[in-house]
């Protein structure tokens, strides 16, 4: 009988690798097949780290169709579900399926310039900031109506899975996970006769569309940051963000509880 195969895959700190050799041993023991490498047998994606890298993770294997947990080896850890010590309680859980999936949207950038456009994906978040501290001017427009002109540091374009993150630290509100929503944070906003821009978050409908069209002579000094990763464009002409039809399995324990998890890792 072929084993159920699950793929282990940490960032390089002694302290991840110590738990995912101690995980590996464990699930080896619990009857599972064990491999660092996806493959399409692969049943379940563990990350171990921080939530720096849960991200790197998930986008590191194209956003997998297939459960994700994470095993908190760093600070913060809001995305990882256990802890080193609650391993055999994890493995006993899951032999059990004592556990739910939580499907989580995916925000799409697209990046356009004068001669293409990309698309990228994102978790928590997509950054519009001025490059090198410059202040930027941009257009802003939902549903394809123009909102605002905005000038300042940028803005934070962020799902509702990354309102705990950088938006949170920025002024913006924290969502509810069951509420699928995009919401934008200004960063240092500057209110003039020519550019004025709310001065607080704004929450929109999952289904909104979203446009970020920079001022001609400003677009080669912007900076897109998606999910911590910078990129750079030059003759940036427009900057599309919505919600994807991609979504991620997160594997949650039975008791999870979003503001419970909340509560206790930013009180």
């Amino acid at each position: 009988m072929k084993k159920r195969l699950i793929t282990i895959n940490s960032n390089d700190l002694p302290k991840s690798i110590e738990t995912k050799n101690l995980f590996k041993k464990k699930l080896i023991d619990a009857g599972f097949a064990v491999s660092e490498e996806f493959s399409n047998d692969t049943e379940l994606l563990v990350c171990i780290g921080g939530d720096g890298s849960f991200l790197k993770t998930v986008r590191d294997f194209d956003y997998p169709e297939i459960p994700i947990v994470g095993v908190n080896t760093g600070h913060l850890g809001f995305f990882p579900e256990i802890m080193p010590d609650k391993i055999d309680e994890f493995i006993e859980s899951y032999l059990n399926e004592n556990y739910i999936i939580q499907e989580v949207p995916l925000l799409r950038a697209m990046i356009c310039t004068k001669q293409s456009c990309v698309n990228f994906f994102a978790l928590n978040e997509v950054t519009v900031r001025g490059d090198k501290s410059r202040t930027i001017h941009l257009d802003l427009f939902v549903n394809g109506r123009k909102v605002e002109n905005f000038s300042g540091d940028g803005m934070i374009i962020c799902s509702q899975t990354g309102s705990t993150a950088y938006t949170y630290s920025a002024g913006g509100s924290i969502i509810d996970s069951n509420i699928e929503a995009i919401q934008l944070t200004p960063l240092s906003p500057i209110n003039t006769n020519a550019y004025r821009s709310f001065t607080s978050s704004i929450i929109f409908s999952k289904d909104t569309d979203i446009s970020i069209l920079p001022e001609y002579h400003f677009e080669n000094s912007i900076l897109i940051v998606i999910d911590g990763v910078e990129l750079r464009f030059k003759q940036i002409t427009k900057i599309n963000i919505c919600t994807s039809d991609v979504k991620l399995k997160f594997l949650r324990l039975s008791d999870y509880e979003f503001w419970n998890r909340v509560s206790a890792k930013f009180l």
